[in-house]
Formats: C-alpha cells, sequence, structure tokens
C-alpha cells in the first residue's frame, strides 16, 4: 500500500538498542521495501536524534551513519526482487535531516502515548516507510521495545577484554557482551543440525528459522546486516554477543577455530582468534556510597559514550577531540581548508572521495567533530562535558591524510607546536576556526550548553588571553550561554603562576602525564628512563598540591584528569587529602576508586 520500494524504509526506535540509553532516538534506514533490514541483507543508514533538543525545537541530530546498501527491494509484477543499488543511492542518505526529524517527533509521541496507557516508560520499536510516489512518510506498525524496558538499570555489568589477540574479522557490535567457543560455520539452516551448544555460530546471515539454534550460541557473527537485522534482534533479545555486517567472517575464520566475539568495546565488534581472558564485573549501584570529591569519567569514543552514562560519575572530566578527528574524520584541517592547492595527488583523491557529498570540504571537519562531540555531551546531559581541545604534536598531525604538507619536522615535537601555540597561530588559525565552529554548532545549535572547554598545553598566561581571544574571534565566548574554559595543569609554569591563570581561566584540570614529564625531566616515550618516571615522586605531589591550594583560594574549579588516580589508589587518597575537587578516571577504574574515596573522605571526617 505505502510505494516505498521507490524510496525507503526502516525501522526506529525510542531508545538506543544497544546500551538502554533512552536519550536518544534511533533511526535505521534502507532503500526499497523493509524487508532487507529486517533480515539483515543489508546494512541501513543508522541516524540518532537527541530527545531534549527535538522536545526543546532545536536542531537534534547528533550522528547520522551511511550504510552500504547495496541491494533494494522492489516490486516485479506480483512479486518482489532485489536489484543492485547505484553508486548514488549508496552514497546519500535515504532520508532528508526535515524527514528524520519529522520520524522522531513521530516515534516521541507514539512512546509518549503507550507511556500514559502502561502507566510507566515505555520505548518502542518502531516500523515506518516513505511512499516514493506522493514522497510521505507513513508509520506501518510500532509495539513495546522489550529488551531493555524489563533490564534493571540499577545493577551495573561490565565486560572487560583482559588481553588482546589476532583480530579474525570485525562489524557492528550488539549488545556489549563478550562470547567465545569453537566456531561454526553453517551456510544455510538445512544444515543446523552440525550446531553444537556452546559454539559461535558464524553464517551469511539468520532469519526466524536459525532461532532454535541462536538460543544455543556462545555468540553470534554474521557477513550481512545492520543493527535491526534478524540476528542482532533476537541476538539482544537472548543476551547473546553478536557481530554483524562483517563482510568477510565465514571466509576469514575456520570452522572448528576457538574464538572470543567481543561487544565491549563500543560500537565495532571484533572476532579473536583464541580464547582470550575476560571478566565481568557487577555493581548494584543503589549501594554506592556519595562522595564529596566529584567522581568523572574520561572518554575518547562516542561509541561508548551511551553506555558509559550508566556509570555512577558527574559527567565528563576528559572528552579528546583527538579520537574523533583521527577516527571520523582522518583529514588535516588544512588539507580541507587549502583542498585547491593541495600538492599531494593521492591525498586529494583520498579527501575527494570522503567528502564527495559535501560541496564545502571544510563542513566534513565541522560536522564530524561536532557530532562526535555531541554524541558525548547528549550521553551524559545536563551533566558537565569537559571538551579538550585538539592536542596532537605536529608529526602526529602530519600523519592526517594531506598533513605533510602543513607541518612541520621538529626533533622533539613533544615539546614543541602542540595545544595553545596553534591555535594563535597565523599557520593554522583557520584551522583551530573550525574546532570552534563544532563546538558552537554543539552548543548553540543542538543546546548542548553542558559542554565546557578545555585548553591544553597553555605554556604562559599571555598565551592563555590569546587563545580566549580567537575563541572569541570565532563565536565561543567565554560566560556567554554559560561557556567555562578551563586550562591543563600539566606544565610548571602552570603551578608557579597559577593565580595569574585563574584570572584568565574558569578551572585547571592536572593533567598528571606530562605535568610528572615536565617536573622530573622524563621523556614518558622513552623506556631508557621509564623507571624514573612516577607520578608519586614527592616533586610532582608538591607541584599538584600547590595547584589545588592556589586554585581553592582563588574560588577556581579544580579536578584531575591524569591517569594517576586511576593507576595508584594512594595517589587518589593524597588527591582527597588535598581536597581536589574532581577526579576524571578511566572507565574501568570509576567504581573501585569512588569506594576508595568515600572510604578516605569517612576516615577524615572522623580525626
Amino acid at each position: 500500500m505505502v510505494r516505498s520500494d521507490r524510496a525507503g524504509s526502516g525501522v526506529m526506535f525510542t531508545i538506543d538498542t544497544e546500551s538502554g540509553f533512552d536519550g536518544v532516538v534511533l533511526i535505521n534506514a534502507g532503500l526499497g521495501l523493509g524487508e532487507n533490514i529486517v533480515k539483515g541483507r543489508v546494512n541501513p543508514d543508522e541516524y540518532y536524534v537527541f530527545k531534549a533538543a527535538l522536545d526543546s525545537g532545536r536542531y537534534p541530530i547528533i550522528s547520522r551513519r551511511v550504510g552500504s546498501k547495496l541491494v533494494k527491494m522492489v516490486y516485479a509484477g506480483s512479486r518482489v526482487k532485489n536489484v543492485p543499488t547505484s553508486e548514488s543511492e549508496r552514497e546519500k542518505c535515504v532520508l532528508s535531516d526535515s524527514e528524520i526529524i519529522l520520524l522522531a517527533r513521530w516515534g516521541r509521541i507514539i512512546e509518549r502515548h503507550y507511556s500514559r496507557k502502561h502507566g510507566k516508560y515505555m520505548p518502542m520499536d518502531v516500523e515506518w516507510a516513505k511512499d516514493g510516489l506522493s514522497g510521505r512518510l507513513f508509520i506501518v506498525q510500532a509495539r513495546p521495545e522489550t529488551v531493555h524496558s524489563s533490564r534493571d538499570m540499577t545493577k551495573l555489568e561490565r565486560y572487560v577484554l583482559k588481553e588482546k589477540g589476532r583480530v579474525l574479522a570485525s562489524g557492528s557490535s550488539v549488545g556489549s557482551r563478550i562470547g567465545q567457543g569453537r566456531a561454526r560455520i553453517i551456510a544455510s539452516v538445512s544444515h543446523i543440525r552440525q550446531f553444537r551448544p556452546g559454539e559461535v555460530l558464524v553464517t551469511e546471515m539468520t532469519d526466524p528459522d536459525w532461532v532454535p539454534v541462536m538460543r544455543q550460541a556462545a555468540a553470534i557473527v554474521t557477513n550481512r546486516g545492520g543493527k535491526s537485522c534478524h540476528a542482532a534482534i533476537v541476538s539482544r533479545e537472548l543476551g547473546i554477543p553478536c557481530v554483524v555486517g562483517t563482510n568477510n567472517a565465514t571466509k576469514k575464520i575456520k570452522n572448528g577455530q576457538s574464538v572470543t566475539v567481543s561487544c565491549a568495546g563500543g560500537e565495532e565488534g571484533v572476532v579473536y582468534d583464541g580464547r582470550l581472558k575476560f571478566e565481568v564485573r557487577r555493581v548494584n549501584l543503589r549501594k554506592l556510597p556519595k562522595t564529596r570529591t566529584q567522581i568523572m569519567v574520561n572518554i575518547g569514543n562516542p561509541d561508548e559514550a551511551f553506555s558509559e552514562s550508566f556509570l555512577p560519575v558527574q559527567g565528563v572530566g576528559l572528552a579528546r577531540e583527538e579520537f574523533i578527528i583521527n577516527s571520523y574524520i582522518g583529514i588535516h584541517p588544512l588539507a580541507l581548508v587549502h583542498f585547491d592547492s593541495l600538492k599531494d595527488a593521492a591525498a586529494r583523491k583520498q579527501i575527494a572521495a570522503l567528502t564527495r557529498s559535501y560541496s564545502d570540504k571544510k563542513d566534513f571537519f565541522v560536522q564530524k567533530l561536532c557530532e562526535g562531540i555531541s554524541t558525548i555531551a547528549a550521553a551524559f546531559y545536563p551533566r558537565d562535558v569537559i571538551v579538550r581541545l585538539s592536542d596532537f604534536k605536529s608529526n602526529e598531525y602530519a600523519h592526517l591524510i594531506g598533513g605533510s604538507q602543513f607541518e612541520p619536522k621538529e626533533d622533539n615535537p613533544m615539546l614543541g607546536w602542540r595545544g595553545a601555540s596553534r591555535y594563535y597561530d597565523e599557520a593554522y588559525r583557520e584551522a583551530f576556526a573550525l574546532e570552534c565552529a563544532a563546538l558552537r554548532k554543539a552548543r548553540d545549535v543542538i543546546g548542548l550548553t553542558n559542554i565546557k572547554v578545555m585548553v591544553p598545553m597553555c605554556r604562559t598566561v599571555e598565551e592563555g588571553r590569546l587563545v580566549i581571544s580567537e575563541m572569541r574571534r570565532n563565536g565561543l565566548v567565554r560566560g556567554k550561554n554559560g561557556l567555562e574554559v578551563y586550562v591543563m595543569c600539566e606544565l610548571p609554569s602552570n603551578v608557579i603562576l597559577a593565580q595569574d591563570f585563574a584570572g584568565v581561566f574558569d578551572g585547571f584540570s592536572i593533567g598528571s602525564n606530562d605535568l610528572t614529564q615536565m617536573t622530573l625531566g622524563v621523556d614518558r616515550d622513552s623506556e631508557l628512563v621509564a623507571h624514573i618516571f612516577d607520578e608519586r615522586n614527592e616533586a610532582v605531589k608538591r607541584m599538584v598540591g600547590s595547584v589545588i591550594a592556589v586554585a581553592k583560594k582563588a574560588k577556581r574549579k579544580i579536578g584531575i584528569c591524569g591517569e594517576a588516580p586511576s593507576t595508584y589508589p594512594e595517589f587518589a587518597e593524597f588527591l582527597v587529602e588535598c581536597g581536589i575537587g574532581s577526579m576524571s578516571l578511566s572507565p574501568d577504574a570509576v567504581v573501585k576508586t569512588l569506594l576508595l574515596v568515600a572510604g578516605k573522605e569517612r576516615s577524615m571526617r572522623r580525626r
């Protein structure tokens, strides 16, 4: 009845299906009739819409990924058939921004209706179709999402891989668990009797006939399919780790080979050779104590943000731009700004391919960086998310596509042109403007005002003023719309002149790695002097204690985002004694450090 064979169709969830995070609407979209998505025959587009922005009338799309969509199902007389899609169809999003937003609004209406009807929050699983003749969108089915709506969110369960092995295949992860066993490659449902309970099912794709075998599997791996295909849906319901859309798992994995299937690393699921060590950590969030010291988390990968949002933290103390730029963009920003004068022909070809859907190539950088930052900020909204501006060294920037043309060769990049010194420099300020544009879009357009900005490697007070001025020039005004700007405290100059830095910035975040390196004069990348590098050295501790005291006296926020409190319990206790305001930790150290801090605070109150 709806001629989606001439347009597209898909599914929509009013919850993130992998983590259970309920602050977003997830839309999957494919070309043609919708059966291909459910059957796992195609890797569809994937769009995330932030509910708070949607409800307040702001621009709400925080992430979009274009799927390969290799085939589409169309009518062939009285029957249907799959036909290959064209290159232009595969490269484009199935839905426009306005259509994504309209569908998400309908999803919210349906969710609210069922939630009122059942007297509790009820996330929904919705199917939609677009008519290619009229151009209209239709909702064709809606039912409650049953996996996460019945889950006890007060119990935190984390699977942690303790070692790495040879990667056999990778794809989209379903769930966040780890499974292992002997691989059983089954080409068709007629051979499912070969499967033995506890094995890892490896196949092209699944359909309802496979369910009896799927129930007995330690894990499931498919060549095809997206996160709303049959294998993903059933695996989610069964609580079985599943990796879909690997393209070649049936060729890369041998029958009978022992494998470990890990969905614990975020968006990407990985199949490793052999049985690797892992552990399961379970925590009852209701039983965790409250602390005076704010406990926050360090995050680099936006794909992990939704699942990490359930950690008992008060926000993100360090969101690194470097991971987003490396993984989602991969191009040197100046190569986009000066694309027409790029000398490297191979780099020009790569950039042209990656940015082909952008009329202005600079928009590629701004949009991708904005989406990565916004995903993290939305996951923790309205809790603070402190985004550190890019802190690549010149040799790292040079490795980005087109980067060699714009980067100097430095003998010691660790001490060279990095951090604050880049942002106001004539040779880089055009690139810094793109960072500012991405942050401004996330804060002012989407409304993620929980984003704070942090300046790394700020060597002098005057440099701090220059960066604040350059940010203002690009529309990021300290104090406007609640914008706070912090500085990394990672140099002796930041400590010695802390009172002066406090007059420029709203707060400090101690980077214990660089502060230790600079205080002890140790290259942390050199194995020859690695035995000297130790954050617990008395000189480093005096630096830390000093800046905490000055910041508190100046009524400025003071926290730490370095690895020291995650690694050394005694260092975390030392920070509590100094009265630090917050500790930002690696995700796997949050619970143990929280308990340690709570115990230390109790003992101090008894004195």
